[in-house]
């Protein structure tokens, strides 16, 4: 069996942490330069507001109902998600961490399966102060889906098992087709154009067919809806939807060409991250703080958007550069740092720009020969 465990509202939730006076109020997270809702308390979704929504289209929502908005602090949600990743690697004897609030868990061969999820739902949220869901099943497609109706349902108090042929075919048929793992919004439109509404439709259409319309990636969600698992570590490493390395130095650094060497080996160690599981980014995330324990603690942080996609390690390291020269000050003890690559997608589906004055392709050789 498979567990997939989930933090609710995760950004929301960390920023609760820290605020305690932020609970049943509704709260939203807004994305880099405040522009959109990337992340809703449950009061907040209960309010109408949906993920995605311009920060300015709900101004006078956020006056009329007293909505707490924060901006994102990546440096605090990447601490909290290691906190959480840190609990649940002592409670099971293997995970894979699928991204900064989910991860699967193996639960095979556990006895007392409800007790013992149960008792790790609690346990996490007790030692981290974040709510999480888990849903259990024999495929981690199944236990995504799972995990929804965790989320969803109050009456299954943050956990649901799939363990039935019953329990399958029900979550299934009440399960809409686009919001199933692995189904993308093109995969989508054509099954929906050609009758398939849910989960339950989808898997009554015959393996050939599935295969000769969605290829063997749609076969292999098609097999996991089946209740045979297929997927593999390889294949929840490539839908990471960010890499973050970060670091806390032994001693503190008090010069700006040891701290800039510090950032060149984290965004190198991200590079490998992002080339390791052919990805490109088309964002950079830099941060340096001091410590949490001098009298000013100073976060510094500086997004910087790309106007298009690489994976190479130069070109990366150098905007890691520029982003601490506009971010860095003098005379200050930094204990941390860390690079974040956002926005990533497959190397494969990027498009060529003809106004790039790079050559890709001869920048690829080179890195290629490099790895």
């Amino acid at each position: 069996m498979y567990g997939l465990i989930d933090c609710n509202n995760f950004y929301v939730s960390c920023e609760r942490v820290f605020n305690p006076s932020l609970n049943n109020r509704p709260v939203v997270v807004l994305s880099n330069n405040d522009g959109c809702v990337i992340s809703r308390s449950n009061e907040a979704k209960a309010l109408g507001i949906k993920m995605g929504t311009p920060f300015f289209q709900i101004q006078k929502q956020i006056k009329q109902h007293r909505i707490a908005v924060y901006s994102t602090n990546f440096t605090l949600y990447g601490d909290m998600s290691a906190r959480v990743m840190s609990v649940l690697s002592e409670l099971v004897p293997y995970m894979e961490i699928y991204s900064v609030d989910e991860a699967f868990l193996d639960l095979s061969g556990m006895l007392n399966l409800e007790a013992k999820a149960r008792q790790l739902v609690k346990q996490t949220t007790q030692s981290t102060g974040i709510p999480v869901s888990l849903g259990i099943a024999p495929t981690k497609t199944l236990a995504k889906t799972a995990n929804h109706f965790a989320k969803k349902y109050q009456g299954y108090q943050q956990v649901c098992i799939i363990n039935s042929e019953d329990k399958r075919v029900k979550a299934l048929e009440l399960t809409p087709i686009g919001e199933v793992w692995g189904i993308g919004r093109n995969h989508k439109r054509t099954l929906e154009y050609g009758g398939i509404k849910t989960a339950y439709d989808f898997t009554q259409k015959s393996r050939s067919w599935v295969k000769r319309k969605m290829t063997v990636t749609g076969e292999r969600t098609w097999m996991e809806l089946q209740g045979y698992p297929c997927m593999t570590a390889d294949d929840l490493n490539n839908d990471k939807k960010q890499i973050c390395t970060s670091r806390s130095f032994g001693q503190p650094i008090t010069t700006y060409q040891t701290l800039l060497e510090s950032v060149a080996t984290l965004a190198s160690q991200c590079v490998e991250k992002l080339r390791k599981q052919k990805s490109v980014t088309k964002a950079i995330y830099l941060f340096i703080q001091t410590s949490r324990f001098s009298d000013d603690v100073y976060k510094l942080s500086k997004l910087i958007p790309l106007s298009f996609y690489t994976a190479d390690l130069m070109e990366i390291t150098d905007y890691c550069r520029k982003a601490l020269n506009a971010i860095y000050i003098n005379d200050l003890d930094y204990k941390r740092a860390g690079v974040i690559l956002l926005d990533l997608c497959s190397d494969t589906e990027v498009m060529p720009d003809l106004l790039d004055p790079i050559d890709r392709e001869k920048q690829a050789r080179l890195s290629s020969a490099i790895d």
